[in-house]
């Protein structure tokens, strides 16, 4: 492709060179550069992209683009952009043809669920005649691909790239996962969402957007990308919810439980055996069974539900294809066993969800809810107490251990937990820095009928120690104990 229909629509501020070069590929990084590529020179937290433009031009590389104006002597084409981001995410989309407007693209924002919702939207389009994809936290998949997720959302060239495997493989709809740091840092520019969904918003990555109104206005941006007309589905119930609903058009679809949600959740029943609800919509009711568990599910049903009503997706589809999903890796999954203990490790990493995951099973009577869960370091510091408050507060055992320390001393993390739960003045804790043996010891301590937590990681598969990266993976590491004691 020209290099000049590569650019077409990114907003320039100079071009020196020749825009008839044939271009190969695009790299954002100077590694993946090759013959006839186009360099993107992104500044990136720690790094500048200027600084590897050289390594770039040495793999290949014919042009470059930057918001800084051409060096002296720069021997190939130089191109100046006023967002080098845009610019990516733009001519990403460029030169893989616009994959976004070849099927339906439906964007989840939002804090927690968002994982869940593209599952139970995925085995809907499964009992459908239609063909699901899936970028989100935990693979990017669908036909002929099924890639461990890097990042919840990739870097705008990756999506494309992805998007335009998808098409050639038979996607029809494809159910993104957009976090608050793609739509800051623009990867979805480019991309025609026919559905956008806010799922909810709670404290997260603030050490990233500093206040929660910035975190929110970094959602948002879904909402009023482009110029495409898009059907909205917004959580109702969620206060930041309404907040966007008074900002959005009048087409906006809406779930919750309250009154007036257009997707309206009734006479609902929360036990062990899973969810059953009564979905009241603008055309008629449906009865929906899930093996699901909790609350948070059932927003998610409704979430789920509201996004395949929009789709017209047929009534039968979507029935089934809520009961047919037993569960997420990583999300309130449950370990089997055989020693009549209920067991579960779930990604909640925040004090809202912590709130949540511990609130949820409570409602399910436990004997005793044990629970084991630390905090990432070199992340917002501020959820910390929190979420010791809330451990405190809602369990009858807390485990204090490390999750992904990385830089941090973990002792030091521990601590600031420690100060949450002490202000609930229970005493109902112990601190084993190991997560291993902290789950070893949770599991020795717990009896017939009571609940075992393992919260935090959910489906990750490592854990960062300092400059380190080590396998670790909960569910795994929780069948190796219950393997050794005879109980799987």
């Amino acid at each position: 492709m020209r290099l000049k229909d590569v650019l077409a629509g990114v907003p320039l501020l100079s071009f020196n060179g020749d825009e008839t070069e044939d271009i190969q590929g695009i790299a954002y990084s100077s590694k993946n550069a090759q013959p006839g590529f186009l360099f993107a020179a992104l500044k990136g937290v720690k790094k500048d992209g200027i600084e590897y433009v050289e390594e770039a031009l040495l793999n290949g590389a014919v042009a470059v683009f930057s918001d800084q104006a051409k060096p002296e002597n720069f021997p190939k084409t130089w191109v100046q952009v006023s967002d080098p981001r845009e610019a990516l995410a733009l001519s990403s989309a460029n030169f893989y043809s616009h994959p976004s407007q070849k099927m339906k693209v439906i964007g989840i924002t939002g804090t927690k669920g968002k994982t869940t919702i593209t599952y139970i939207l995925e085995e809907i389009l499964k009992k459908s005649s239609f063909t699901p994809g899936v970028i989100g936290t935990i693979s990017y998949r669908g036909p002929g691909m099924n890639v461990p997720a890097a990042l919840t959302t990739p870097e705008a060239l990756d999506i494309q790239r992805i998007l335009g495997e998808m098409h050639a493989h038979g996607v029809t709809h494809c159910f993104m996962e957009v976090s608050s740091h793609a739509l800051d840092l623009k990867r979805v520019i480019g991309i025609e969402f026919d559905v956008v969904v806010f799922v909810n918003l709670s404290g997260d990555h603030l050490d990233y957007h500093q206040t929660m109104e910035k975190y929110f206005e970094a959602k948002k941006r879904l909402f009023f990308l482009n110029h495409k007309k898009r059907t909205a589905v917004v959580n109702g119930d969620d206060p930041w919810g309404k907040k966007l609903i008074m900002q959005l058009s009048k087409g906006t679809k809406t779930y919750g439980l309250e009154p007036g949600a257009m997707v309206r959740g009734e006479n609902f029943v929360l036990n062990e055996k899973g969810i059953e609800v009564t979905v009241i919509y603008p055309e008629g009711q449906l009865s929906v069974s899930s093996p699901l568990l909790g609350k948070p599910n059932l927003y998610n049903i409704l979430a789920s539900m509201a996004v395949a009503l929009t789709l017209n997706l047929p009534i039968s589809a979507i029935q089934k294809g809520i009961a047919s999903l037993t569960g997420v890796p990583g999300r309130f999954e449950k370990i089997e066993n055989s020693l009549g203990l209920h067991v579960f490790v779930d990604y909640a990493h925040t004090d809202d969800a912590l709130k949540n995951l511990l609130e949820t099973v409570r409602e399910l009577n436990p004997k005793r809810i044990i629970l084991v869960f630390g905090a990432g370091g070199d992340r917002d510091k501020t959820k910390r107490p929190r979420m010791g408050e809330a451990a405190g507060t809602l369990s009858d055992w807390a485990i204090i251990t490390s999750d992904n320390p990385r830089s941090e001393d973990p002792l030091a993390i521990i601590s600031d937990i420690e100060k949450g739960i002490k202000k609930t003045g229970t005493q109902n804790y112990e601190i084993i820095p190991d997560r291993r043996a902290a789950i070893e010891h949770a599991l020795s301590i717990g009896e017939k009928g009571d609940y075992i937590l393992v919260a935090g990681k959910g489906h990750e598969d490592y854990q960062i120690l300092g400059d380190k990266t080590i396998h670790f993976d909960d569910a795994e590491v929780i069948r190796e104990i219950l393997e050794a004691r005879g109980g799987i």
